[in-house]
């Protein structure tokens, strides 16, 4: 299997639920093939932990 194949197909999930160590989040996430997706954009969180990309509205929501 090649490095590419192990990458996970960008916005292939549209909630996240990330971490602490997470922060700052981004979308792509790490570990996305980014070549076929939109620019890499920081998501800010609200003071509830939660965040939307806005190119490919996926929710991110921060774990405590």
């Amino acid at each position: 299997m090649t490095a590419q194949e192990k990458l996970s197909t960008p916005n292939e999930k549209n909630k996240y639920e990330v971490t602490e160590d997470d922060v700052p989040v981004h979308c792509p996430m790490p570990g996305t093939s980014l070549w076929n997706s939109h620019p890499q954009v920081f998501i800010a969180l609200d003071d509830d932990g939660e965040g939307k990309c806005p190119y490919c509205g996926a929710e991110y929501h921060l774990k405590k």
